[in-house]
């Protein structure tokens, strides 16, 4: 049984902040910018554990976006 760490899968952004939209496309979790706010704005993306319906949410080093069974965690480069 894989263990929470094994979950998670860090992405690598040049800047800080990031927005949630931007970071779900650079992350691969979405197709495109448009398809990432449409899920943002359906409430199907967890920042950190918590429903996050601001597209343009920034997000900091370590947080943790979850889409679709996938958790992805900030990382500067």
């Amino acid at each position: 049984m894989p263990s929470d760490s094994d979950l998670l899968r860090p992405v690598l952004v040049r800047e800080i902040p990031i927005a949630l939209c931007q970071f779900l496309k650079l992350g691969g979790l979405t197709a495109s910018g448009g398809e990432a706010k449409m899920v943002i704005h359906a409430g199907r993306v967890l920042l950190n554990g918590t429903v996050e319906t601001q597209k343009r949410k920034k997000l900091v080093v370590g947080d943790h976006v979850t889409f679709n069974g996938q958790t992805l965690v900030v990382q500067l480069d």
